[in-house]
């Protein structure tokens, strides 16, 4: 009777990736060269530096990783904003009729940030903060902020949509990261988080340390979530009876199986957490933020572009202080994480990526 008074009360809230050795050798004495000096831009749209090529991926046979300018700092590694049409750009104007529209992958779960509200009207439209940012893109693009076809895409499920072809770009909590910078290409960062511990009020987990010895800990497939836990494991840095074997399509599903008492923690973005524990009032963050990420909108990697469209728009966003980010957040997450922004603005950008 206690754990299904338990299972109750939590739905209640929701209403709820080898080179041969020689080729190795040659990356990383390619990766030693690269210039450590930097140069200094205007710290809002610096170009500067040792700005990240295609070469530089070839060269590392696939992991970008391996060059340390994108291993450090992977959401430097982006193009200069531009308000020019290109290729991709006339590809999506030339739409016609009902399809003149902008295809993004979104989420559709994840409350204040890409939800359907329930008491939305009678659509029940997606609304939150990466909706809203996907409505501005629209507008510049289209004239329409509603010329938006939205596609729900599992957390596992981002990266090969983009590359398919089955989306124009997603905007769904994506972390800018060295791995995902050679599978699709980002726009400069529009929020900052990091990863934190959900799990019940009750219990004794305390946060990202051996209180997780011996529990269950859920994330999603695909997500830096799920990498950081395995690479920790490797390294010590995660205790090591912690069981991180559970991983889930969707990162909500993580909740769920929190709230059934099938895992005894999530791991997942602090931004996301906090929306999560507003959802269910039975669990709470643990600790404090374990790593420093950025969530940027992801593109195919050869619609430079597209890419530098988006970053002007964020600029420009950036600066409208009528209905721009900051009115986002403050719509959106301001009851969730912070009344002032401060801890989720992103860095001045930086566009080190070269083509």
């Amino acid at each position: 009777m206690r754990m299904r008074g338990r299972v109750r009360a939590g739905l209640r809230g929701w209403g709820g990736v080898g080179a041969m050795a020689a080729v190795c050798a040659l990356v990383l004495a390619f990766a030693l060269l690269l210039p450590q000096a930097r140069s200094h831009g205007d710290g809002s749209t610096g170009t500067g530096g040792p700005g990240a090529t295609h070469a530089d991926q070839a060269a590392a046979e696939g992991d970008p990783c391996l060059v340390p300018a994108i291993r450090t700092h992977p959401e430097e590694q982006t193009l200069s904003p531009s308000s020019a049409d290109g290729t991709t750009i006339e590809k999506i104007k030339a739409r016609e009729g009902q399809k003149r529209k902008l295809i993004v992958g979104v989420d559709q779960n994840s409350y204040r940030w890409g939800y359907r509200n329930p008491n939305g009207g009678e659509h029940a439209d997606l609304e939150g903060f990466d909706i809203d940012l996907v409505h501005r893109i629209a507008k510049d693009i289209l004239g329409d902020p509603k010329a938006v076809q939205f596609k729900a895409i599992p957390t596992n499920q981002r990266i090969p949509a983009i590359q398919n072809g089955r989306v124009d770009m997603v905007v769904r909590t994506m972390t800018i990261n060295c791995k995902r910078v050679g599978q699709v290409a980002f726009s400069a960062p529009y929020f900052k988080t990091g990863q934190q511990v959900l799990a019940p009020k009750s219990s004794g987990i305390k946060g990202y340390d051996d209180t997780l010895a011996r529990k269950k800990i859920c994330t999603a497939e695909g997500s830096t979530a799920f990498s950081k836990l395995e690479d920790d494991k490797k390294t010590g840095e995660l205790v090591a009876s912690a069981d991180i074997k559970t991983t889930v399509p969707n990162q909500l599903d993580c909740l769920v199986r929190l709230q059934l008492g099938e895992v005894d923690a999530v791991v997942t973005d602090g931004a996301l957490a906090a929306s999560q524990a507003a959802q269910d009032p039975t669990v709470e963050l643990k600790g404090t933020p374990f790593t420093t990420e950025y969530y940027g909108v992801a593109m195919k990697s050869d619609a430079d572009d597209l890419v530098r469209r988006v970053n002007q728009i964020l600029v420009d966003y950036r600066k409208d202080t009528t209905d721009g980010w900051q009115a986002s957040y403050d719509r959106w997450l301001s009851a969730t994480l912070a009344k002032h922004s401060t801890e989720s603005e992103p860095p001045p950008p930086k566009y080190l990526r070269k083509s």
